[in-house]
């Protein structure tokens, strides 16, 4: 089990999911926990919240998980995955509200330096345009 708040990737896209995370882990390398997920089930584009719940199951950490989300039905897919979360996981894991490549990148960051899921999450909102 990481030391290290998770980071999950969720994006319409599988590919720029697939390429943020391998972003992310040539910049950090592999002391963050990672999970990535995108596309509707047939392979278009989409989000799903199953696949979503299996993307912060692979990053579980138990300082927790930081979500970064590409547009709106990302986020409210993201949300309604946290609500499926066994309750003591739920307080665990945030979306925030960050570009997802830029976010992704400076949450890792962060979170490979040992900080806690709340800096992890100020640190990637310090990006959002005002």
């Amino acid at each position: 089990m990481s030391e290290n708040v998770g980071i999950v990737i969720v994006s319409h896209s599988a590919d720029v999911a697939r390429g943020t995370a391998l972003m992310v882990e040539q910049m950090v390398g592999r002391e963050v926990p990672l999970g990535w997920c995108g596309g509707d089930p047939d392979g278009g584009l989409g989000t799903n919240v199953e696949a979503i719940i299996a993307a912060i199951d692979r990053a579980w950490s138990e300082k927790g998980v930081a979500i970064l989300v590409d547009l709106g039905g990302a986020e409210t897919n993201s949300e309604m995955a946290i609500e499926m979360l066994p309750e003591e996981r739920r307080s665990r894991v945030v979306v925030c509200n960050a570009p997802v490549v830029e976010g992704a990148v400076m949450a890792a960051t962060e979170a490979a330096s040992g900080a806690s899921l709340e800096v992890v999450q100020r640190t990637a909102e310090e990006l959002t345009p005002v």
